[in-house]
């Protein structure tokens, strides 16, 4: 009872300031409490990292990367998910349709969500850089994690909102009124903090189970800004890196590739219990009835070739009288769980990558070596040359879709980058080209007016 009491306490310290934030009006506070506590919560290593788990228990949890989240709304922002609840959804049918407006409640939840997390990262960062018993070495690295966390969050806020305020500090007079950064200078800083937490982390994971993250969760990390700002070769040697590091390997049975065992995994989200379901799970099941929250579209299962064995073991028909329908069946267990984690990096995505970087220097036969593995293992025959750069990069886009969808929003990330988002609008009756980024939520854009202008469009 005296150790649940005490991580409760942990989880508090973190988390209060979390509420505290999100608060509309900004009011007097009882601040040497909270002092108190958090030279306690940095008085050692060992509850700095508990605080730190808080921040993972959150990003699991109630973050854009929770399995229930980013990889579920983008599926059905662009063409790999259909809607199939009632419209009365709280703004998901809008998301459905392309018709998001600045009051979209989907929108504001994924934008403040992942504000109050980065808020927390930067209370860590604040502590642990003022702790006075904390090793230096410590120090260095839990403030390197929190600040990888805080640039993966800043990463994808920018992905779906373009310029972005990108807060340091947990001063509310900086941050109540925070202008929002272009994208150039948020990629940049980006940059910057990402460099240093790569040079700071170990290889070596915390926990043999990859739920912490590394210096190669970084590396991945800033060769996707790398890919962003056309740096092919500079992202081609991280990406290369990570691959000849020797503790990753591509999951050739794609019976285990979500499960939490094995070395294909970057890095992966521990359900809160033990025994949970993972969120993809609980997201996607339907059975023996017609779906009645999502199922994959006809359009991403039209896109997987004669024979994709990624087809059999990562889908699953639900056949109603004369219909089917298929619903996404990459995580399996729905009750008693216990090899299944959310997966937010796999090493997968790291040789598509590179294949795309090198594609992009017009080194064909060198990107076919790192599409090929991801296809043969499909039970697909090996794509051979020569073939022109644009021809490559499709293939490249079409087996990224059917190895990564519903996860992580990899669709809508991978057309985005490669200016190809419009080839939705043959498929989206309502797409429109400044679809590429999302409304700022309105509520925001009150509190701040520093916010302003809204995004084109809205």
């Amino acid at each position: 009872m005296k150790t649940k009491t005490y991580k409760n306490f942990i989880l508090s310290v973190i988390f209060i300031p979390l509420f505290l934030s999100s608060c509309e009006k900004m009011v007097e506070v009882d601040l040497p409490a909270n002092q108190i506590a958090s030279q306690q919560v940095y008085a050692d290593v060992q509850t700095a990292d508990a605080a730190l788990a808080g921040i993972y228990a959150g990003l699991y949890s109630n973050s854009l990367l929770s399995g229930d989240r980013m990889g579920l709304l983008l599926s059905l922002y662009t063409d790999d998910l259909d809607f199939f609840a009632p419209t009365a959804t709280n703004g998901m049918m809008e998301l459905y349709s392309n018709q998001l407006i600045p009051t979209n409640a989907v929108v504001y939840t994924q934008w403040s969500g992942a504000y109050q997390l980065i808020y927390s990262c930067n209370a860590i960062i604040e502590g642990i850089e003022r702790s006075a018993s904390v090793s230096a070495a410590d120090k260095a690295r839990i403030k390197a994690e929190a600040q990888l966390i805080r640039s993966i969050l800043l990463y994808y806020l920018q992905q779906l909102f373009g310029d972005i305020p990108y807060p340091v500090t947990t001063d509310y007079k900086v941050n109540q009124s925070l202008p929002k950064l272009a994208r150039a200078e948020v990629l940049q800083k980006l940059e910057t903090h990402l460099s240093e937490s790569t040079t700071v982390l170990p290889d070596a994971y915390r926990n043999p189970e990859r739920i912490f993250l590394n210096r190669k969760g970084a590396q991945l990390m800033l060769a996707k800004v790398f890919l962003e700002q056309k740096r092919w070769s500079e992202a081609e040697v991280l990406l290369k890196g990570i691959i000849n590091a020797g503790s990753y390997s591509v999951q050739n049975d794609l019976s285990k590739t979500f499960k939490k065992s094995g070395t294909h995994i970057l890095w992966q989200l521990k359900p809160a219990n033990s025994g949970d379901a993972t969120k993809e799970v609980v997201a996607y099941y339907f059975d023996f009835i017609p779906p009645y929250n999502y199922a994959l579209s006809p359009d991403l299962m039209a896109a997987f070739s004669a024979g994709d064995l990624r087809k059999a073991a990562w889908t699953k028909p639900v056949t109603v009288g004369s219909n089917t329908w298929y619903r996404a069946y990459k995580y399996k267990n729905l009750t008693g769980n216990t090899d299944e984690y959310s997966i937010v990096f796999r090493i997968e995505e790291v040789y598509l990558l590179l294949a795309e970087t090198l594609a992009r220097q017009d080194r064909t036969a060198e990107a076919l070596l790192y599409l090929n593995p991801i296809r043969t293992r499909a039970g697909l025959a090996p794509v051979t040359g020569p073939m022109t750069e644009a021809a490559l990069l499709d293939e490249i886009v079409r087996e990224s879709r059917v190895e990564f969808f519903t996860e992580m929003g990899h669709r809508f990330f991978d057309l985005k980058r490669a200016d190809r988002l419009n080839v939705l609008v043959t498929k989206k009756p309502n797409w429109k080209p400044h679809f590429t980024l999302w409304p700022v939520p309105e509520k925001e854009l009150l509190l701040n007016p520093n916010l302003k202008p809204q995004n084109s469009g809205y």
